[in-house]
């Protein structure tokens, strides 16, 4: 039984945040991983293609996602009542799974084709083909993606974690494809 079994949801989530608290979070994880993983088989099974494999990349989305930004979702959650950090992070997984299946969707739009991708970091309007409005517009929405990144993404990490980002969304490369990558250190 782990020394953080005891602890209240709302205890454990505020140790959680903290981040230095390996047995905390194998605590999080043994309370939260099967919430966690039924609600992204659900979701992507009601979305798109299901796999095991995409689950797992998935699952594994939903996790990095609340250890962002230092832990930001688990700092800023209220417990407003008995049950709401459930249904908080059920709100999360399903998040994360529909944000990979729109992605997936721009993809097969031909996102892909509009943008050049070996220096995802430096993107401007001359590489898109300027006056045509389709490229303008993504232009505008890569850039206040960047902006926005820039801003949310913070430490010692931030420019791999930007990288990490660009590569899921914009390359469609699986978690487990980008942290097979030398340098990426995942």
């Amino acid at each position: 039984m782990s020394s953080h079994s005891h602890l209240s949801i709302e205890e454990l989530v505020r140790q959680c945040s903290a981040g230095d608290d390996s047995a905390a979070w194998e605590e999080f994880v043994r309370r939260f991983h099967r919430l966690i993983a039924k609600v992204v088989v659900h979701t992507a099974a009601r979305l798109g293609e299901y796999s095991r494999s995409i689950a797992d990349d998935l699952i594994q989305e939903t996790y990095l996602r609340i250890c962002t930004s230092n832990f930001r979702l688990l700092r800023d959650f209220d417990e407003r009542h008995p049950g709401a950090f459930l249904g908080y992070l059920k709100v999360v997984a399903a998040s994360v799974v529909r944000d990979h299946f729109k992605a997936a969707q721009a993809l097969k739009r031909g996102a892909r084709r509009s943008i050049k991708t070996d220096d995802l970091s430096n993107l401007k309007v001359e590489h898109l083909g300027v006056g045509n409005p389709t490229t303008i517009e993504r232009a505008v929405l890569i850039r206040e993606i960047e902006e926005h990144l820039n801003s949310c993404v913070t430490g010692p990490d931030q420019q791999r974690n930007v990288r990490i980002f660009w590569l899921y969304y914009r390359a469609g490369l699986s978690a487990s494809a980008i942290a097979a990558l030398p340098g990426i250190g995942i």
